[in-house]
C-alpha cells in the first residue's frame, strides 16, 4: 500500500489515486494542479481538454519567471501562463484513475470534486550536454509526484425555521438578555 502525505478527512467519500515518479516538468505540473485544485471532476477534466486545444490557459503564479504574459489570463488575476499539454494529458489519466477507483466504491460520480492535490518534486534523472573546448554540463530532468484525492460533496440540510439552543449552557451575557426579555424590559 503506498502512503499518501495525509489521509481523507471521510476516506468513505473519497478516492485516491498518485502517480511517482512522472516524467512531466515540476514547475509546469504544479501550476496546472494549483488551476484543478477545488474543481468538480467533470469541469476538471474539460479544463484540461481545453487547455490541450489552448481555448483555456494554466495562470503561472509561483514559478512564473520568463513565462510570457498571455490575453487568456485576465480572467484569472495573473499575467502571465502557459499551456503545458504534456502535464495536462497526465493530469486527464490521472483523474480517469481517480473516477474508476470512485466507481469501484461506488460513490456518486457527479458529486466528486477535487478536494486534495498535491505535486512534489522527485529525484532528478541525470544526463549530460557537451560544451566547447571539451567541457561537460549537467542536463537534469525534473520529474515529480502527484497525488489527488476526489471527495464526494456533502449534500447540505436547510436550516430549520425555529433555531433551537443545541446546548443549554449560555454565556454571561446570553442569561442577562434572556431576563431582560423575559420580564419585558428590553
Amino acid at each position: 500500500m503506498t502512503r499518501y502525505s495525509k489521509e481523507p478527512d471521510n476516506p468513505t467519500k473519497t478516492c485516491k489515486a498518485r502517480a511517482s515518479d512522472i516524467r512531466v516538468h515540476f514547475k509546469n505540473t504544479r501550476e496546472t494542479g494549483r488551476a484543478l485544485k477545488g474543481m468538480s471532476l467533470q469541469r476538471a477534466k474539460a479544463y484540461l481538454k481545453n487547455v490541450i486545444e489552448k481555448k483555456e490557459i494554466v495562470p503561472f503564479v509561483r514559478y512564473r519567471y520568463g513565462v510570457g504574459r498571455k490575453a487568456q489570463t485576465k480572467q484569472h488575476g495573473f499575467p502571465n501562463g502557459r499551456w503545458p499539454k504534456k502535464s495536462a494529458l497526465v493530469f486527464l489519466d490521472l483523474l480517469r484513475n481517480a473516477e474508476s477507483n470512485a466507481e469501484v466504491k461506488g460513490l456518486n460520480i457527479d458529486a466528486l470534486y477535487i478536494s486534495h492535490l498535491q505535486v512534489n518534486q522527485a529525484i532528478k534523472g541525470r544526463r549530460r550536454t557537451y560544451r566547447a573546448h571539451g567541457r561537460v554540463n549537467p542536463f537534469m530532468s525534473h520529474p515529480c509526484h502527484i497525488e489527488i484525492f476526489l471527495t464526494e460533496k456533502e449534500e447540505k440540510v436547510p436550516r430549520s425555521k425555529t433555531s433551537v439552543v443545541a446546548s443549554g449552557k449560555k454565556g454571561a451575557r446570553g442569561v442577562q438578555r434572556q431576563a431582560l426579555t423575559s420580564s419585558g424590559s428590553l
